[in-house]
This record gives structure tokens, sequence and C-alpha cells, in this order.
């Protein structure tokens, strides 16, 4: 083993190679946005709307105040102004355009049925018609969703609830053949990646699959910092034989070097040698899809904080709450907050604030007053709200009164 860390060590080291602890510019720009998106690889799409949807969460969390309209333009923009592409990357994601051609392995699977979600591959096999039909309407018509091409009544279909001609384009994208040209509130809208992505992009040479599963590791050890196998895999959702014969290639060529990290059972992992910071001076509340603790188990082995979304759990078997995000301050998840934008009430509601067991002094309530009050403004909500009648809550309540209307 080449390395040894303590676990603070870690921590920075994965705190840094996330993005957090740098200063940005101010205000964020394209141009820095761009720049984390690329640091970050991949970034989770989810639909669930109680604050705000998710992907525009991790780049609040590190770079602040930015107009989420310049997401958008980068995600779903015109052709010269686009930077990300959707794909399955991490679940749905937004991923940098450089990374299309690392995908592509991925596309050529799903086209084979390997790879994708049982239903669809057998929709993929017996309903060659339909998939051949939306293709055409795609082709004739432009950027298309679901519903405009529904056939289906309102009774549910054989497949989940989707039309046909949902699962037709949902096959369609991930086997490649159709991507995402822009979004209609939620909806995704598809349309041929030769009339949405750059040509440079298309047009660049395709690795193989085991040059692309390797690729993939090492961005997902530049994003992690320090990493085990099972979260370098989990990154991008190799498999475990990608993921392992991928390391093993990049550990014998000396790419990756392995070692151990304090507390840790399995071995760890990193690229190159990288700088740990002494501190990392950020405070920020965190989406449960963040790549920072997206991963429940390296969460736990990182920050000593066990993490699990409630929001299918009934509300009676609640322990945190329905949406709750974690506070990181002072290097590590000092706080839990269930948090919901009552936007016809132009507030922020704190509904429960948890401390974790080290506990937050006057400063870190104080850190935690002012991110919520960062958070409300960018929301475009007109104050913070707090309902909690735990003791957490009047200690907030106190930082909240020296300079934030409750």
């Amino acid at each position: 083993m080449s390395f040894q860390l303590s676990l603070t060590q870690a921590r920075r080291l994965a705190l840094s190679a996330q993005g957090f602890g740098k200063s940005p510019a101010r205000p964020p720009n394209l141009a820095s946005l761009t720049r984390m998106l690329q640091r970050l690889g991949v970034v989770q799409i989810d639909s669930v709307n109680a604050l705000v949807r998710s992907h525009y969460l991790p780049l609040f969390s590190r770079l602040g105040d930015y107009p989420q309209a310049s997401l958008e333009q980068l995600a779903w923009g015109t052709r010269r102004q686009r930077r990300l592409f959707e794909y399955w990357g991490h679940e749905a994601s937004l991923l940098p355009l450089e990374l299309y051609p690392l995908m592509r392995w991925r596309m050529a699977h799903a086209a084979d049925g390997k790879g994708i979600y049982r239903q669809l591959a057998t929709f993929g096999r017996e309903r060659r018609d339909v998939i051949d039909r939306v293709l055409a309407a795609v082709q004739e018509r432009g950027a298309l969703g679901a519903g405009s091409l529904s056939t289906r009544e309102e009774r549910a279909g054989p497949w989940w609830d989707w039309s046909e001609e949902k699962h037709a384009l949902e096959w369609l994208f991930a086997a490649g053949e159709v991507t995402v040209a822009g979004r209609r509130g939620f909806e995704r809208l598809y349309d041929l990646p030769e009339r949405v992505l750059p040509n440079a992009i298309l047009e660049h040479p395709i690795p193989g699959e085991a040059e692309a599963h390797q690729r993939l590791l090492l961005h997902a050890a530049d994003a992690l910092g320090v990493a085990t196998e099972q979260d370098l895999r989990d990154y991008f959702r190799l498999s475990p034989q990608q993921s392992k014969a991928a390391l093993a290639e990049l550990l014998a060529d000396g790419r990756l070097q392995a070692g151990t990290v304090q507390g840790w059972k399995q071995p760890a992992y990193l690229h190159g040698a990288p700088r740990i910071p002494r501190r990392i001076e950020a405070s920020a509340l965190l989406s449960p899809f963040d790549s920072l603790v997206w991963a429940r188990d390296r969460t736990e082995r990182l920050f000593e904080f066990r993490y699990r979304l409630e929001i299918y759990t009934p509300a009676h078997k609640r322990v945190y709450g329905y949406y709750v995000l974690p506070f990181l301050h002072d290097g590590r998840i000092a706080a839990r907050l269930d948090l919901r934008a009552e936007r016809a009430h132009g507030r922020l509601a704190v509904h429960a604030v948890h401390e974790e067991a080290l506990g937050l002094d006057e400063a870190g309530y104080q850190a935690l007053a002012l991110s919520l009050q960062q958070l409300a403004d960018w929301l475009g909500l007109e104050r913070v709200r707090l309902d909690c009648p735990r003791t957490e809550g009047s200690r907030l309540r106190q930082a909240l009164l020296s300079g934030v209307p409750a």
C-alpha cells in the first residue's frame, strides 16, 4: 500500500475534490459553472420539487447564488451554448459533453437489451414497430415529448403506467438514437443527436469499451478524491466486472495508487498525488442527490453520518422529515434540516433541525442561518420561516433573529 490517510485527511481530500473550500467567481459565471460541472463529471436529476429540482442545488452549494437559467443554457441551450448532455450516468444525469464518447458503449449495450430495465429491454425486442414509428416522428417533426405522441387513452398500459410511445422514446434514448433537446416543465423533449449536440462531439473517435471504463474510473477518482473500488464503480454505475477489470489496468500502469484510510475495511485508491488541504472552509446545504452524499455507505464511512431519504416512508415512521438536507460545516456534516419551499407564501420553511453528535456552536448556527437566507434569496423567497419545536430550533431562531426575519 502506497499511502495512509487519517479519516480527517480523507474528508478534506474528498471535499476539495468535490469543489468545496475554493474561492469561486463572484458572481458565478458560465465559465465557473462549466469548470465545476467538469470537475464533478455528473449531476443527478430527480423529479422531487419540494425545494427545487435537485440538479440545480449542487452548483449553488459550491458556488453560491447563480442564475438557474445559466445551468439551463449549458444543458438545453443551442448547440453552440451546450456544455452538457442528459444520459444515464449516475441514474438520470447531466454530464459534460466531453464524456459523451465514453458513454457510447452503454448506448450500444442498451440497444442490445443490456444494462437497462427488464421491461424496457423486452419492449425493445417485441415492439420494434412502435420504436420505428416514434423515431420516424422525431425525424420528421423535431423535438417531441411523449405526451405529444401518445395514442393511449385513460387506461394504463401493460408496461408500468407509460404509454407505448413513452417506452419507445425511453428505449431510443437509452440506445443513443435520440437525446434530450430540452424540457417542457420537467418533461423531456427528444430529438436526433445530430440536431442537438455539437458535430465535434458526435464525430469524436469512440474509445473501446475497456478504455472507456478506465477513463470513467479516473474521472470518478478525480471527483471523489479518495475512494474504494465500490465508490469508484458507483459514480458512473459500472458493473463490478467492468470496474475491477479497469481498476486492475489502472493500478498496473500506475495511473491509480492503492492505500488505506483509517477505519475503512476496504483498500482506498487515488489518482496522482493530490494536495490535502489543511482546512476546508465551507458551509453548505446539500441536495439528497449531491455527489458528495448520494452513496449512503460512503457517506457513513467518510463523515460518520447515517443518511436515508424518507420521502417514501410513511409520515408517522419518519425520523428526520420528508425532504432532509445535510448541512456541511467546518469540514464535517454537522446537522440536517427538513426544508420546504412554500412558494405560495413566499417563504422557505424549516420544519426540523437536527444536530449531529458533535453539534453546532454559535458560529455554526450563524453559518446555518446565513446559508438558509442565501438559499431563500436564490429561490426568490421573501423570508425564512422556522417551524421547529426542538432545542435546535430555538438556537437557530436566535441566529435568524440576529439578521434574518423568522
